[in-house]
């Protein structure tokens, strides 16, 4: 038998097909009719801190998502009149920006409308779990709606945050031990691992597309994030990652993160002269190609494709990434002048009380545990807000 609900301005037709609630949970929650009374009900079931969850990000979705669109969709209208009015053949750099923004537009439009839909969801199944007695399942399937509106949230305010040249890029992370012995690499293993979580916890995917590894652990690993902003999230996390395990040297043990834009729109418009390059074919098996960059003594490596033409093209994407970042960086024309530092990004103190300081922002996380299964959110933000605060006006 089919009952007809309505919600929030919405029609349900709900078949009653789930298992019937113990009675005396039905009494309790029916006989509830104050709010304090229903909070002591939800208490009681587990559901208290559940609901108090889905509730801030609908509240907060609510708050932000309509003039967010609002703001999105006459930025998309400015775009298609610019559009309108510019012969888009005169200048085909002019087009292509004109084109990109405008596509740009097109996504925080849908991403917006989208967003404000699943908060809508996630409010409509929770009252109607609140109507069938206080229905669990539905209230999992609320939060889970709730956790995909969050993350949305998040993503729509670090678009507004990163805003510089390739922040927007999909990112290539390489990942080095530091030495040879066993406590480094498996302590890079965990780095790598750490970076995976993170991506999965997004709901992204995050490619081992190389590993080197021993007995041990990893001696290298090249991870590729292949979605929007992944470079600006990650851009803070290059330096060395330092695990410290004891008083002594012997206790410390480390990791390098390099982070280059990995273009997924197009390849870097950048020139790099056949003479300035070395190109090696190391090992038979791997397919793997060396580049050498005489000038600046960078060398990249790829083996993640299937033949050498194609690592040969990847290797050379990852060699004109780097130098396009570390030439805007250090604000050199020429790339032979380029000189990298690597400095020390974060410790991880595994004795006493464990706890991980980033060293470029101060921020400190009393749970070692909760930052390598990959809730590194805090410091990513602390490093954008870092990066944000020294921009010029």
């Amino acid at each position: 038998m089919a009952a007809k609900i309505t919600v929030g301005g919405c029609l349900w037709r709900r078949f009653n097909w789930k298992r019937t609630p113990p009675r005396f949970l039905l009494f309790s929650v029916r006989s509830a009719h104050s709010t304090d009374d229903m909070d002591t009900v939800y208490k009681q079931l587990g559901l208290f801190s559940l609901k108090k969850k889905i509730k801030d990000v609908v509240l907060k979705a609510e708050m932000l998502a309509p003039d967010a669109l609002e703001i999105e969709e006459e930025e998309w209208i400015k775009q298609e009149e610019t559009m309108r009015y510019y012969d888009l053949w005169d200048d085909l750099t002019k087009s292509d920006e004109i084109l990109l923004k405008l596509a740009d537009c097109a996504k925080a439009v849908d991403s917006l409308k989208d967003l404000k839909y699943k908060a809508e969801e996630a409010k409509l199944i929770m009252q109607l779990g609140e109507m069938d007695a206080v229905d669990y399942s539905l209230f999992e399937q609320a939060y889970d709606s709730s956790l995909d509106v969050n993350r949305s949230l998040h993503h729509y305010e670090m678009s507004k945050l990163l805003t510089d040249q390739y922040d927007a890029e999909g990112a290539c992370m390489v990942i080095k031990s530091a030495s040879q012995d066993t406590k480094s690499q498996i302590w890079t293993e965990q780095v790598v691992s750490m970076y995976v979580k993170w991506a999965e916890k997004l709901g992204q995917n995050a490619r081992v597309a190389e590993k080197c590894s021993s007995k041990n652990g990893v001696v290298s690993a090249t991870i590729e994030f292949e979605f929007e902003f992944a470079y600006g999230y990650l851009l803070g996390e290059r330096g060395v990652h330092r695990l410290i395990t004891g008083s002594s040297s012997d206790g410390v043990c480390s990791a390098s993160v390099d982070i280059i834009p990995l273009f997924l729109r197009a390849s870097p418009d950048f020139e790099v002269k056949e003479e300035d390059l070395i190109v090696t074919y190391p090992g038979n098996e791997n397919h793997m190609v060396c580049i050498q960059h005489i000038p600046s003594g960078i060398t990249v490596k790829s083996s993640g494709e299937r033949n050498r033409f194609a690592n040969r093209i990847k290797a050379l994407n990852r060699l004109k990434a780097t130098l396009l970042v570390i030439a805007k960086e250090q604000k050199y024309e020429d790339v032979k002048k380029i000189n990298r530092q690597v400095e020390e990004t974060r410790r991880y103190v595994s004795k006493g009380q464990k706890m991980v300081v980033d060293t470029k922002t101060g921020l400190e996380i009393l749970d070692l545990k909760s930052v390598l299964d990959g809730n590194i959110g805090p410091f990513l933000g602390a490093h954008i807000g870092m990066r944000r605060s020294i921009d010029p006006v």
